[in-house]
């Protein structure tokens, strides 16, 4: 693990490989290594690849209590700016997806492509108020309990009834890390987001990849950033949940390894 500084905030991150750069943006339960460990070693031979860990999590520093979307967006161009990355390819999962989208919306020079896996146009954007209301309340009243609370609470929806239960303990393993404060501001920033506006302007190739099992960010989701983005192509993971990088590795990095090389 490495890290670097960004406009006052601590930035850990992991690199590995050598060739196109491909930066990859975790969900906001978990960390860089726990959601993308399985694509640092698969993508290495043919990519340059990086994992962030978001302001708030893993080896990060936690941002102010007012940082929102467009801070997490201009803080990861910035980090792009500092390990001299160009323009990379921007790999998001669930809220990394929504991110890699608000980079587009404020940097749109900076990538070249987008992967979006079980993303959202914001919570506000993607799902009823109803829904938003709850997850908000969720997260607020979680980053007061223990990371036990948090684990029981989450972790069953990120992954399909079938998942193996190694998989699963072992990213409950890096969930137990969380940072109290970091779960906060992530939660409200994409409570308040509303991306729908941003979907059509997008020019750069768009894959889309969403579980059929998916319970948090169903292929409804999915379709509705399809059909506005003109650009995109829709994959759907047979059997994968939510986390799909980890529960469906193989067919996750056999999509993405042809789309990014095409």
């Amino acid at each position: 693990m490495a890290q670097v500084d960004v406009a006052g905030l601590r930035i850990g991150y992991e690199r590995a490989g050598n060739g196109p750069l491909v930066v990859l943006l975790h969900g906001y339960v978990g960390d860089g290594r726990s959601t993308w460990h399985h694509q640092l070693e698969a993508f290495a031979d043919d990519f340059t690849v990086v994992a962030w860990d978001m302001p708030g999590a893993g080896r990060s520093s936690d941002p102010p209590e007012s940082f929102r979307l467009p801070d997490y967006a201009d803080c990861l161009t910035r980090f792009v700016d500092a390990l001299e990355l160009g323009r990379p390819h921007l790999v998001g999962l669930s809220f990394g997806g929504g991110l890699a989208l608000e980079v587009y919306r404020r940097h749109p020079t900076v990538p070249r492509t987008l992967t979006l896996a079980g993303a959202y146009a914001g919570w506000a954007g993607s799902l009823p108020p109803e829904d938003v209301e709850h997850r908000l309340r969720q997260a607020l009243e979680l980053a007061e309990q223990t990371p036990d609370d948090l684990v029981r609470a989450i972790a069953p929806t990120l992954f399909s009834a079938s998942a193996p239960r190694e998989l699963v303990d072992e990213f409950a393993a890096g969930m137990a890390g969380f940072h109290p404060a970091g779960l906060r501001v992530m939660a409200r920033s994409f409570a308040e987001a509303d991306l729908r506006a941003v979907l059509p302007t997008i020019s750069v190739p768009t894959l889309l990849l969403y579980g059929d099992r998916d319970v948090r960010a169903p292929v409804s989701i999915g379709q509705a950033l399809h059909d506005a983005i003109p650009t995109s192509r829709l994959v759907v993971l047979p059997g994968a949940g939510h986390l799909s990088s980890v529960e469906a590795a193989d067919r996750f990095n056999t999509e993405v390894r042809e789309f990014l090389l095409s």
